[in-house]
């Protein structure tokens, strides 16, 4: 590979009314990296815009909330709409995907890493960055770019 390769990578979302929580795929499209959480707010189109150019962003993989029946939990119509904005605002394709547990398994992971309990607690993004990577990850692992969860 010549220096003027580009890499595509892929975008995963952790979708909060309050904060959103973002991690992005390596250019070989194998490991998630939880990146940042961004205040769900009237720039936040403006910020994933923007990072989804700087990162040459070809997908985005936004966490569906399902009950553990495997339906549509009470959220997903909410996520359901910001999908459809970020589809017509970013011009990207988007793929939703089960986030089941992520915030669970991301709590249990900082435990795991040694984060002290104050730190976990913080209400500054880190856990919904890091259930944002495991939404990444899973998709990643699962379907191989297959587009499908």
């Amino acid at each position: 590979m010549d220096a003027a390769t580009t890499y595509e990578r892929i975008l995963g979302i952790d979708y909060g009314s309050q904060r959103i929580g973002l991690s992005l795929s390596d250019p070989l499209g194998i490991i998630a990296q939880p990146i940042e959480a961004l205040k769900n707010d009237s720039s936040l189109f403006v910020h994933l815009q923007q990072l989804s150019t700087r990162e040459n962003v070809k997908l985005i993989v936004v966490g569906m909330p399902f009950n553990l029946k495997g339906q549509h939990a009470q959220k997903a119509n909410e996520v359901q709409k910001f999908i459809e904005l970020l589809k017509v605002k970013l011009d990207i394709e988007v793929v939703a995907c089960d986030e089941r547990f992520t915030t669970t398994i991301a709590h249990k992971t900082m435990l795991t890493m040694g984060t002290k309990k104050k730190e976990r607690q913080k209400k500054d993004g880190r856990i919904d960055s890091m259930a944002a990577a495991i939404i990444l990850q899973g998709f990643l692992d699962n379907v191989k770019h297959s587009h499908s969860c």
